[in-house]
C-alpha cells in the first residue's frame, strides 16, 4: 500500500524536493543492534529501522516483487524494475530534508525490505509529502499502520504543521487505513480518481 502520487514523486526529489489498533497492531521492543524489533499480527518478526545507503539492492530487489498491477497502483507508471540510480537515491537521503525508514527481514539470506515509509520536508508550507510502500505478501498484517504512525510522529518531531500524499482512489486499504489515522481525503481536479490525503498534526 503505497500513497505515492506517481514515478516523479520519487525522481522530482533527487534536487531539494519543491515541497514533501486491532488489524494493524505490531508489537513493537527494542534490543536489535541493527534497529527496532517489531512483530506482525501473525506474529512475524521484522527490524524497523532508518534507511541505509547499503539497502540498494534490497529496495531494487523488493521492487521486482511487486506485481505490475501494484506498480501502476502504486506509482501510477508501468515499471518492470527500479534503476540502480534511483534505487541509490532513494538510499541515500538528506536527514534535513528527508526521513526514510525500512523493514527488514532478516530471517533470510540476504536480508530483505518488505515495507518503507518516507516523507519529503517542504521547508517553505512546514509541511511532508509522505509514501508508503508494503510488499504484497506483507499487506494486511500491520506493516503500512506501523510506517504510518512512524511518519506522523516523526513529523510531529520536526514541528511541521501537516503531512499529505496521493493515492488512487481505488486503493481502497490505503484510504481506509489513513481515515483511521485522521486523514482528509480530497479529489483533486483534472486527475479522476486520484484523491489527496492531508492530515493536521
Amino acid at each position: 500500500m503505497t500513497p505515492a502520487r506517481d514515478f516523479d514523486a520519487y525522481t522530482r526529489h533527487a534536487q531539494p524536493p519543491p515541497r514533501s489498533r486491532e488489524r494493524f497492531a505490531p508489537s513493537p521492543r527494542s534490543g536489535s543492534r541493527h534497529g527496532e524489533v517489531v512483530h506482525t499480527a501473525d506474529g512475524r518478526e521484522l527490524i524497523l529501522r532508518d534507511i541505509e545507503p547499503g539497502d540498494v539492492a534490497a529496495v531494487q530487489r523488493c521492487f521486482k516483487r511487486l506485481p505490475l498491477q501494484d506498480v501502476r497502483r502504486r506509482f501510477m507508471h508501468a515499471m518492470s524494475e527500479l534503476p540502480t540510480s534511483m534505487a541509490q537515491r532513494l538510499c541515500r537521503i538528506d536527514p534535513e530534508l528527508e526521513a526514510a525508514f525500512v523493514l527488514i527481514d532478516e530471517t533470510v539470506k540476504p536480508t530483505e525490505l518488505r515495507g518503507v515509509g518516507r516523507v519529503f520536508v517542504d521547508v517553505a508550507s512546514n509541511s511532508a509529502e509522505f509514501s508508503v510502500l508494503v510488499e504484497r505478501e506483507w499487506t494486511r498484517i500491520g506493516l503500512g499502520a506501523l510506517l504510518m504512525q512512524r511518519l506522523v510522529d516523526e513529523c510531529r518531531r520536526r514541528g511541521l504543521s501537516e503531512i499529505w500524499g496521493y493515492v488512487l482512489m481505488e486503493n481502497r486499504p490505503m484510504l481506509e487505513l489513513c481515515k483511521e489515522l485522521g486523514f482528509i481525503a480530497k479529489m483533486m481536479p483534472g486527475e479522476a480518481g486520484t484523491a489527496q490525503i492531508r492530515l493536521k498534526l
